[in-house]
């Protein structure tokens, strides 16, 4: 993911805290920073079948404003502007997740399974959404990158990430029990 030009782990800018952005007076910057959101992740959704969705943050294609996209698998894409969750669950789940800044490894993460997200449009105005289930873990991991946080800064201390070649959900999605 690299040579497509993803900000790998170690660059500082992963490690800082995204500016948020004033809407609407930022809306030009907002909409050119989420036009390339869309361009990498169309090329990197090249790359490699992405089974259980992609999102991406400003931050991994050298940008440090508070803006991500979220592809869900099968659905449309979501993009968030100054997010910030607001409530969770106590519920969570514990699933293997990977990352485009160092995409040779997975690892466990313990996430909610419901998250309020308080975000805005390009106009600025305001709003509170509830993700579940995958679309949770996914927004959650692209607010972790906003606020200078990796996946493995979530997980549980003395367990390593694994290789992705060790990995054994390759081209399978996330299990949820029904509802």
């Amino acid at each position: 993911m690299a040579e497509a030009g993803i900000v790998q782990r170690g660059q500082s800018i992963l490690a800082k805290t995204s500016e948020r952005l004033t809407l609407p007076a930022d809306q030009a910057e907002a909409e050119q920073i989420i036009a390339a959101l869309h361009a990498m992740a169309e090329r990197v959704q090249g790359l490699h079948n992405f089974r259980k969705g992609l999102g991406l943050a400003a931050p991994q294609i050298g940008i440090g404003r508070a803006v991500a996209v979220v592809f869900p698998l099968g659905g449309e894409s979501l993009a968030l502007i100054n997010p910030r969750v607001v409530e969770q669950s106590v519920e969570f789940d514990e699933q293997y997740e990977g990352c485009l800044s160092f995409f040779d490894l997975r690892g466990r993460v313990p996430r909610s399974l419901q998250l309020y997200v308080d975000h805005c449009d390009l106009r600025g105005e305001k709003r509170i959404t509830m993700f579940e289930n995958a679309m949770a873990r996914l927004v959650a991991h692209e607010i972790d990158h906003l606020e200078g946080k990796l996946y493995t800064d979530r997980m549980p201390k003395g367990v390593d990430p694994i290789p992705f070649a060790k990995y054994q959900g390759v081209g399978s999605t996330w299990v949820y029990p029904s509802a």
